[in-house]
């Protein structure tokens, strides 16, 4: 009875950090890993609660939470799987929100490879085209788009190479394996290396956040959710290339 009761105290005067409330395990897209990293250390910092981050494509996250994966919170590349967890009932009705706006960018570790208008597109002699895996990667998704909408798509097809995650996609273009492709504004901009072109804002990618059934008692979930809209929050974000949503 006694180390029982040892027990319970010991628990009671454990700090927040340790208890399950105060720790939310979250879905991150890929494209947001290192922005996330860097708000999380502030969240912490600031109200002594934790999250837990997995990282992979949309697409898979998706999956995972769809077949019961045990997430608090998911934050996601595009608008629609939120939305589509919200209509199945696995995220909680009100909760979905923009929380950035991400943008596209052709790059090469080449100096000279791209051009400020992005024509190397149209005379492109590389072996290799690298672009995230578009069925599961809404920044791959929209590549396919831009590709298709400057009439290259037939030019490039045979050379695509596909990563399964947009960070993937930014090894193979950083390590040489392909010499162009598109990633995320957020892996190169805090880094001026090599030639780039921003994709226009009409192919920007609006990036929703869901509360799920099992972080709707979460203060850690519901904490992270909010904080994400906060001052702090937008200032990591501007400084990874991303718009502020909604």
């Amino acid at each position: 009875m006694l180390r029982l009761s040892a027990l319970i105290l010991a628990l009671f005067l454990l700090p927040p950090s340790q208890t399950r409330a105060e720790t939310a395990r979250i879905a991150v897209a890929g494209n947001f890993a290192a922005a996330a990293k860097e708000i999380a250390q502030v969240f912490s910092d600031t109200t002594g609660r934790h999250v837990l981050f997995s990282f992979g494509s949309t697409g898979k996250l998706f999956a995972q939470i769809s077949q019961k994966a045990p997430f608090d919170a998911f934050l996601s590349a595009d608008q629609s799987r939120p939305a589509r967890l919200v209509a199945q009932g696995w995220g909680v009705t009100g909760s979905v929100f923009t929380y950035a706006v991400g943008r596209l960018v052709l790059f090469s570790m080449d100096e000279t490879l791209v051009d400020p208008e992005g024509s190397v597109l149209h005379n492109y002699q590389g072996a290799r085209f690298a672009i995230a895996n578009p069925r599961t990667a809404p920044y791959g998704a929209a590549a396919m788009e831009i590709m298709a909408k400057r009439g290259v798509l037939k030019h490039l097809q045979p050379k695509l190479v596909y990563g399964n995650t947009i960070a993937q996609t930014y090894q193979f273009i950083a390590t040489g394996n392909a010499a162009l492709g598109f990633v995320a504004l957020s892996q190169v901009a805090q880094h001026r290396a090599g030639s780039r072109w921003v994709v226009p804002d009409a192919l920007a990618l609006r990036q929703d956040a869901v509360l799920l059934q099992a972080g709707a008692g979460n203060s850690a979930a519901t904490g992270f959710l909010a904080f994400l809209r906060r001052p702090p929050a937008r200032e990591i974000m501007r400084r990874y290339g991303y718009e502020e949503g909604s």
